[in-house]
């Protein structure tokens, strides 16, 4: 799965079922409840131990109307004789279950989470008659409304636990089985799962029935359903051992006129040739159909050969570079999955990591190697990487072997340290093995283990065979410990500029003391003719806190050193004084964009950890910005740099600093390249922080079109921005947006009239957004997500300071009775987090403290509180 913001707006019926559930039946005499819809890995290596499942029919109605619907589930299982167990299944009501012919009284055995079994036999048949609910929350089976032509479109999201919201099943990745699904539906529709879709038989009027053929042993959170009458175009390529498989490309139709689906099968294409021939494997399944559906939480998810994207991915309106080149590492990362993490799958979710680790990596090296996108590293180092540095310094950091207790643990795990740590570190062990034997063992890995589950040593068990190499202690090092480690320069030098001394130092977090080898290469740059070039490179193993770099004593000192050229390694590097003083005049000149990439994080680093002023970070930004020409490294950029004018600077300075930024950003827009990528962003960043007259006066003029720039579209989106930041303003208000919501009534423009009604900057206009989510609970998630980002959007922060206490309050009550999807959601997005101040630290801490016992919401707020200590130092640092 890709982790990334979604897209699309409609209200649909029903929010997902709480994560906590009244029992009606205990599963063992001596408890008195059980525990809702979590479960622990204990429980799971006990069912594991007990059940061996072969497989599942599953016949669903989807025509019993818009809040439920029936699903009939057929499992077939071995067990321990006499054992007894549980099945999940979130139902709203069950009507019968019957375990080996015996009819069990759903009112004992079903609490509307699990159904008991108990008295098992050797091998044994349950079927569970229910109705199961749809959802508006982008968990189990998603129902959405098309504002456009008011047509239903359907899709499943199983990942972590969701498949029980759709069929009886034992959700658990450990217990593969062959799925069954038969399903009717309206008869314009079309039905798509993991196998290919079937002729329809006519039904009752108006319907018919779809009989899939069984899947291969999978895993339940890889099965899907997307349903309704998407618009679809078909493809086809060979695989590597002669196969044809099927290709289908899937939108709305209301928005298929914008889904260039031939370049989506070009890159699909592109990704089939390179991994088949890296893994040495033959793509596993029979077809493979990609689905851009509403309401999606992630970038897209790994369902086997039915992948479903985010319709971010379908381009409206104009979108940055950037965009466009993480569509194409989503389509490669959720396609690497297929191999890693659906053919061969993780015996349980601590090992997460290792699945989207390894696809994060694959689809990057795919992206610079397969495709146009050739500076994809580039990309990594500046999203990826600095995402992963972020979740390494919060209080929440683990190993990227996380200890995972159970199914509350898992689902804040998508983090950056699973994703881009991960990746960051697989980057280094393939350099460790070597290219040719990483992929031999991990072919091996793939032929031996196919159709199974596994665990991280049996991947190091292949790689430690093709290599060669002990891996045990690179994986303890590496894999078992939290923190990043930082590097710097030490150098003296004699009167004359020589190097006497060259040293590269290492330290550790006092949590996190691990001191790790690192391989790396340090650049030297000098200035010639303008620009930076990298005179003089070398290659070495880092290893303790200090490293002598004897090969660089004798030369001369350079303008600009740079520690990690070319990105080698996952660790923080600092710029020594006088190379920062050179970067902060001349980063623009740098030639590489990876080594520019490198000096941006390196600068943004030190600003976040306080060692540097934030108005010295901001300098840097707006002498250097004009020239980049990275659209991942712009966009990355220019966002640390709206958090560096709001929250990170001095209080007393940060009006006039605010509004210096916001001039430059209108300035660099008006002498930008014509229709460029750098023109479009430099827009949005200046409509995100405009605030003062002059810029809002800008606005509203780009906007009216009384003002142009040459190149530049005021399309439906950007429109869309522009008019937000009228309102955060305070020079728009419901009627402009209430004109526009008329003219652009779809799913985009519902999501972005909740953003602008939200930034409204008045106290009512606060609380009717805060109502709408916490006292009212029918909001789909992605209002719920796009209300949110309008809610913290404040100039004058103080219109926050009476939802501090607000805050506190509703937290545990949205904790148990919301889903996981929507809660995370409203924790995170309703933290009035742009008060940065000690205040709001000093209550987070209060109720932290008062809090002890629920570990995954604890994380979620300690994870707040972090972003506010941070920008407490940075403020004090920027003070001085």
């Amino acid at each position: 799965m890709t982790r990334f913001a979604a897209a699309g707006i409609r209200l649909v019926d029903r929010a997902a079922p709480p994560r906590t559930a009244p029992a009606r039946h205990t599963l063992d005499p001596q408890e008195t409840s059980v525990p809702g819809e979590n479960l622990t890995r204990i429980e799971a290596e006990e069912r594991a131990a007990l059940v061996t499942a072969h497989d599942y029919d599953v016949v669903l109605d989807l025509t019993t109307g818009p809040e439920t619907f029936r699903s009939t589930t057929t499992v077939r299982f071995a067990a321990s004789a006499g054992a007894s167990t549980f099945i999940d299944a979130i139902t709203r009501t069950v009507h019968s279950v019957t375990l080996n012919g015996r009819e069990l009284d759903p009112a004992t055995v079903a609490d509307g989470v699990r159904i008991a079994l108990d008295d098992l036999a050797d091998e044994n048949v349950l079927v569970v008659d229910a109705d199961a609910e749809y959802t508006n929350t982008g968990e189990g089976l998603h129902r959405f409304v098309d504002p456009v032509d008011d047509e239903v479109y359907l899709y499943t999201q199983f990942e972590v636990p969701d498949s029980r919201r759709m069929f009886a099943v034992f959700e658990q990745p450990d217990l593969k089985a062959a799925f069954r699904f038969t399903v009717t539906a309206p008869d314009h529709w079309q039905v798509v799962s993991n196998q290919t879709t079937p002729e329809p038989v006519p039904a009752d009027e108006g319907t018919a029935t779809w009989a899939f053929a069984p899947t291969p042993r999978v895993s339940s959170y890889i099965t899907a359903l997307i349903a309704g009458p998407y618009s679809v175009t078909r493809s086809e390529l060979t695989s590597s051992d002669g196969r044809t498989i099927p290709l289908g490309v899937f939108s709305r139709a209301s928005l298929a006129e914008y889904l260039d689906a031939d370049y989506v099968f070009e890159k699909t294409r592109q990704g089939f040739a390179y991994f088949e021939a890296q893994f040495g494997v033959a793509y596993p399944f029979e077809k493979y159909d990609q689905l851009f559906v509403p309401e999606f939480n992630a970038g897209a998810m790994e369902n086997a050969g039915a992948v479903t994207f985010t319709e971010t991915y379908v381009f409206r309106s104009k979108v940055t570079d950037a965009i466009r080149e993480r569509r194409v590492v989503t389509i490669l990362h959720e396609l690497a999955h297929m191999w890693f993490g659906d053919l061969v799958t993780m015996k349980w979710w601590n090992d997460l990591w290792l699945n989207e680790s390894f696809a994060e990596w694959a689809s990057t090296m795919a992206t610079a190697e397969a495709t146009e996108w050739t500076e994809a590293w580039t990309t990594f180092a500046a999203m990826e990487k600095s995402w992963a540095y972020r979740q390494d310094q919060l209080p929440s950091t683990h190993p990227i072997v996380a200890e995972i207790r159970d199914l509350e643990d898992v689902q804040v795990n998508f983090d950056g340290i699973t994703y881009a740590k991960g990746g960051s570190v697989l980057k280094q062990l393939v350099a460790w093995v070597g290219r040719e034997a990483f992929f031999a063992g991990v072919g091996a890995y793939f032929r031996k283990h196919a159709w199974g589950n596994t665990t991280l040593a049996d991947l190091l068990a292949e790689l430690e065979t093709a290599s060669g190499r002990d891996l045990s202690a690179w994986a303890a090092l590496w894999l078992e410990t939290a923190g990043v480690n930082t590097l710097r320069p030490e150098i003296e030098t004699d009167a004359s500029g020589t190097i006497t001394s060259f040293a590269v130092l290492q330290s550790a977090a006092d949590d996190y003391p691990t001191i790790r080898p690192h391989r790396l290469a340090i650049g030297f740059y000098d200035l010639a003719d303008g620009a930076l070039v990298r005179t003089h490179r070398v290659e070495l193993d880092v290893d303790g806190e200090r490293t002598e770099v004897a090969e660089l004593v004798g030369r001369a000192r350079p303008d600009l050193v740079l520690l990690n050229d070319d990105d080698l390694a996952y660790a923080k590097v600092r710029l020594d004084e006088a190379s920062l003083e050179v970067a902060i005049a001349h980063l623009s000149s740098i030639a590489n964009p990876l080594a520019r990439s490198l000096v941006w994080g390196s600068a943004w680093d030190a600003t976040r950890d306080a060692e540097t002023p934030a108005r010295d970070w901001i300098a840097l930004v707006l002498g250097n910005i004009a020239t980049e020409t990275e659209s991942t490294t712009l966009r990355t950029t220019l966002a640390q740099l709206a958090l560096a004018a709001t929250a990170y600077t001095a209080p007393e300075g940060r009006d006039d600093l605010v509004r210096e930024v916001a001039d430059t950003l209108w300035t660099l827009a008006q002498g930008a390249e014509a229709g460029s990528d750098a023109q479009f962003q430099f827009v949005k960043a200046f409509a995100a922080m405009a605030e003062s007259s002059s810029h809002l006066d800008a606005v509203a003029a780009l906007l009216a079109g009384d003002t142009t720039l040459e190149g530049l579209d005021i399309d439906t989106d950007l429109g869309w921005e522009l008019l937000i930041a009228l309102v955060a303003g305070g020079v728009a208000g419901d009627a402009e947006i209430d004109a526009r919501l008329a003219e652009d009534d779809t799913a985009t423009g519902r999501q972005s009239a909740a953003h602008a009604r939200a930034a409204l900057p008045t106290l009512d206009g606060k609380q009717r957004a805060w109502d709408s989510l916490v006292v009212a609970s029918d909001a789909p998630n992605t209002i719920v997500r796009t209300t949110a980002l309008g809610f913290q959007r404040a100039a004058d922060a103080s219109l926050l300071e009476p939802f501090v206490a607000q805050y506190f309050d509703m937290l545990e009550r949205i904790w148990n009775d919301r889903s996981y999807a929507i809660a995370e959601k409203l924790i995170v997005g309703l933290y009035p987090a742009p008060l940065a101040n000690e205040a709001l630290a000093d209550a987070t801490r209060a109720w932290l403290d008062a809090h002890p016992d629920i570990p995954a919401l604890r994380r979620l707020v300690a994870e707040n509180l972090a972003g506010v200590e941070r920008a407490l130092a940075a403020q004090a640092r920027d003070g001085r």
